[in-house]
């Protein structure tokens, strides 16, 4: 498989995401980071690469205060629609890159779920910026939560193809790996129920840094953080190179901590 462009995360999204089978564990999602972060619904929540906002929408709908970021155009223009469609006035949404937005001590949870844009830039400087704005977005004490390829699985088992069944349809992720730059090249195809499946071929896939949760760790307590718990995906079972998919709860330190 071979590498996209560099900006590659900037072109390929469309609104046919709506139809991939993840999808439809957004609402058991939601109640998961509810649970894990112990919260009460005052809380305000900043969504980073939030994609047509079916996360963020979802805690609108809860009661909480949210703001979604995306890059891409129609993702923000479907959230917004979707918004005022269902009179959510609580849920905003701004169409920007990651690294121009500027929150300070602003928001008591910040989210980067379906990876969120982490590892997904150009190098590992414009990877590293990410995090520096997610640790100024967040007040003190304030949680983040992102859901990512687990580095430590990657080591471990790349190439790998993997296949996930929906309700609407089943979907092919295939994923390979260069170890000395722990770039991961990610491919997926979707397959909906009662329509003619040809071989799937994946020739380009989506250049992705993939990190290890000691890396995560390691990150995190350099910008103030600290790693509270790592889990395989959105259950109870911890983190380990067993489980492809990790997903990481920090904590911002109070300044008295620090």
């Amino acid at each position: 498989m071979k590498p996209k462009a560099s900006d590659w995360y900037k072109k390929i999204w469309t609104l046919d995401i709506k139809n991939m089978s993840w999808v439809e564990n957004t609402s058991n999602e939601v109640d998961y980071l509810i649970d894990l972060c112990k919260l009460k619904g005052t809380e305000r929540i900043l969504d980073l690469a939030c994609g047509y906002g079916r996360h963020a929408l979802e805690f609108a709908r809860r009661g909480y205060e949210v703001v979604g970021i995306d890059i891409t155009e129609i993702y923000i223009e479907d959230a917004k629609q979707s918004a005022k469609e269902t009179g959510l006035t609580n849920a905003s949404f701004l169409c920007s890159d990651i690294r121009d937005v500027a929150f300070y001590d602003e928001f008591d949870v910040v989210l980067n779920l379906a990876d969120g844009a982490i590892g997904y830039l150009e190098n590992e400087e414009e990877n590293l910026k990410i995090f520096d704005i997610i640790c100024r977005a967040l007040k003190d004490g304030g949680q983040h939560v992102c859901d990512l390829v687990c580095g430590d699985y990657a080591e471990a088992h790349f190439p790998v193809k993997l296949w996930e069944a929906g309700e609407h349809a089943v979907s092919l992720s295939e994923f390979d790996w260069n170890p000395d730059t722990r770039i991961m090249m990610f491919g997926n195809q979707d397959f909906a129920y009662g329509e003619t499946m040809s071989k799937p071929e994946i020739t380009e896939g989506d250049p992705t840094r993939v990190y290890t949760l000691a890396e995560i760790k390691e990150i995190m307590e350099k910008r103030g953080m600290e790693l509270i718990e790592a889990f395989a995906g959105y259950t109870k079972t911890p983190a380990s190179q067993h489980d492809y998919q990790m997903l990481v709860h920090s904590r911002k330190r109070m300044a008295a901590e620090v």
